[in-house]
């Protein structure tokens, strides 16, 4: 019988530490709120729950949600039951639209995609944000308070994070997004929502410097200690929590604990893909984790080389990836530099002051022993959208492709299952679909009047200190 490390029998929890050692240790409930640790490091479980090949076998043929609650309970025990976290686990899916929740198509093989698009904003995390925003309701009842989010996004995360939260009573939400660098549907997703507790700005700026602002707004103790800050970026643990749940439900879909199975996956800020290292340090036998990047490939760059170089943002057809800085990278680096934190600090500095950072060779190397990425420009994503499309009829946006392409790429041994996360439904980037395809792929029905709703947004300059003032003038006419 499976028992979640941290169950009270076992006389200890889980508990979180931060990737750069110099913030307090946490519990779940105190992580999920906190978001970013205040040394500016990311919180991450203390030591890794492990599941034996028999408790993973014991997860084939439940339903996604029974399944996702087995995989999450070991990080939550001792702030949550089983039970609590089950009851919010089957609430968050109850509405997808594919009754498997996140469906396997064969598209080659031993060749396969994982359908993550099947949420109520179509994309990837939606399935970690319907559970975070129950996951905040529970915990902050308990405690008695109310939260500030602020968050950035490159597209998907933000109408995810703001369809999990709107209309909370305990929650504010403000939402950082590119001006100009979302498609139309990821802006209206977000923009048509006139919840009173939700805000969303369209900054003058990259993705990247979005995310600048959201960390120095964390960074600044002061504005975070009032107005109770915190976070739904992937840089929260929860997020990445609940995106371990997935690989399972593939890889035992797939034959696993007793076949191995690897993921490629689109990769922009490294949190789907960490995930899957995180299911691995659980003990799902990953034979391989591909990195698929964009144009923006410093990713693909750091492992050819082992030197994280940052380059000029480009805009392309998978606005999603197109991303320099790539925060969760850091709780990779933590761990391949033996969890050391100064380590750690001192890296991330050097990286933040001089946009380059050489990784030690032995760690680099034991990173390639797991990842390897590959880069599609714009071009040789159309093509690959094409060619799935002639070859198996199957649709993919220019985010999935670049998975399904990369896995096609990837150095796997022969018998072993390749799954491509399909992050977004293709009706996200109809304009990008229809020059791959000829055809132009509908909005689902409760989107289709999406294009008629009015939007609510502000515009506002790259501009750390008005960006705060902003903020701090919508939570105080809020309270």
């Amino acid at each position: 019988m499976y028992r979640p490390i941290g169950a009270e029998k076992l006389g200890f929890y889980v508990k979180y530490v931060s990737t750069r050692g110099q913030a307090p240790v946490l519990d779940f409930d105190e992580v999920l709120l906190a978001g970013l640790a205040r040394d500016g490091g990311l919180y991450v479980p203390a030591q890794w729950p492990v599941f034996t090949p028999d408790q993973i076998r014991a997860l084939r043929g439940l339903p996604y949600d029974r399944l996702a609650t087995k995989v999450m309970a070991p990080f939550v025990a001792g702030c949550l039951t089983e039970a609590e976290l089950g009851a919010m686990v089957a609430d968050a899916y109850a509405g997808f639209t594919h009754p498997a929740v996140a469906p396997l198509k064969q598209i080659g093989p031993n060749q396969w995609v994982c359908e993550l698009f099947h949420g109520p904003t179509l994309a990837f995390k939606d399935y970690a944000l319907q559970l975070v925003g129950r996951l905040f309701d529970h915990v902050l009842k308990k405690k008695g308070q109310r939260v500030l989010i602020v968050g950035a996004t490159s597209g998907d995360t933000g109408s995810a994070a703001i369809e999990a939260c709107r209309d909370r009573e305990a929650v504010d939400i403000v939402i950082l997004h590119p001006k100009g660098r979302t498609s139309e549907v990821q802006r209206r997703q977000m923009t048509t929502i006139q919840s009173a507790n939700v805000r969303n700005l369209a900054v003058e700026g990259t993705f990247d410097d979005c995310q600048d602002v959201v960390k120095a707004l964390f960074n600044d103790l002061e504005f975070r200690d009032r107005y109770n800050l915190s976070a739904v970026n992937s840089i929260n643990w929860a997020r990445v929590m609940a995106q371990v749940a997935y690989y399972f439900a593939a890889a035992v879909s797939l034959g696993a604990p007793d076949v191995e199975v690897s993921f490629s996956v689109p990769t922009g800020n490294f949190g789907n893909v960490f995930a899957g290292y995180v299911a691995r340090k659980m003990g799902l036998p990953i034979g391989r984790l591909v990195v698929g990047s964009n144009t923006n490939d410093i990713l693909t760059r750091f492992f050819e080389s082992g030197r994280m170089e940052a380059d000029g943002v480009v805009p392309t057809l998978s606005p999603s990836m197109d991303i320099q800085v790539s925060s969760n990278f850091e709780r990779l680096v933590f761990d391949y530099l033996g969890r050391e934190g100064e380590a750690v600090g001192a890296l991330m500095g050097e990286f933040r002051k001089t946009g380059v950072m050489a990784m030690p060779q032995g760690a680099h190397k034991a990173m390639c022993e797991l990842f390897e990425g590959h880069r599609f420009d714009d071009e040789a994503t159309l093509e690959v959208m094409r060619a799935i499309r002639a070859r198996t009829g199957e649709v993919l946006d220019p985010h999935s492709a670049i998975g399904a392409g990369a896995g096609l790429k990837a150095r796997v041994k022969a018998d072993n299952p390749m799954v491509a996360l399909a992050t977004a439904h293709p009706a996200k980037f109809p304009d990008a679909v229809e020059r791959a395809t000829g055809q132009r792929p509908p909005l689902p029905p409760h989107l289709a009047d999406l294009f008629e709703r009015p939007e609510r947004y502000d515009v506002i300059a790259n501009d750390l200190d008005a960006i705060r003032s902003y903020v701090s003038a919508f939570v105080e006419g809020r309270r």
